[in-house]
């Protein structure tokens, strides 16, 4: 069965997002990579030669792209198979966004849960090139 495997990054709104990424990379070490990415490098439990990364990620305050949501943050959760999971929410009745968009690191894809937050989903390539 089709099913989240992990988070895949955590998104969130704020006021001054340079100022706050300064003040967590002099604070508590979380430096980003020229591209402004933080990625948290890992390898999987079960195939060592697996590679992954999970995003963190602060977007300005008025950023729409966590829209149609409200809240002021977005978890990107990665999964093992975006189409079946996609077929399988959208018989369930959850609202799907019908975009897909493919990178060379994934697929992505965008649901709302019931409480009107968008959740970011995000199937990686096979093993996905480090920053």
């Amino acid at each position: 069965m089709a099913r989240v495997t992990g988070i895949g990054g955590v998104f969130f709104k704020a006021r001054d997002p340079d100022r706050l990424i300064d003040w967590y990379r002099d604070r508590l070490g979380i430096a980003p990579a020229e591209d402004g990415n933080v990625a948290f490098h890992w390898r999987e439990s079960d195939d060592p030669d697996r590679r992954g990364r999970t995003i963190w990620a602060p977007f300005p305050s008025d950023t729409q792209y966590f829209e149609p949501s409200t809240a002021p943050f977005m978890i990107n959760y990665r999964v093992d198979d975006l189409d079946a999971l996609l077929e399988r929410l959208r018989a369930a009745g959850v609202e799907v966004d019908d975009r897909v968009e493919e990178y060379d690191y994934g697929r992505f894809a965008w649901v709302m849960d019931p409480e009107g937050n968008r959740i970011e989903l995000w199937q990686p390539t096979e093993n996905p090139p480090h920053d």
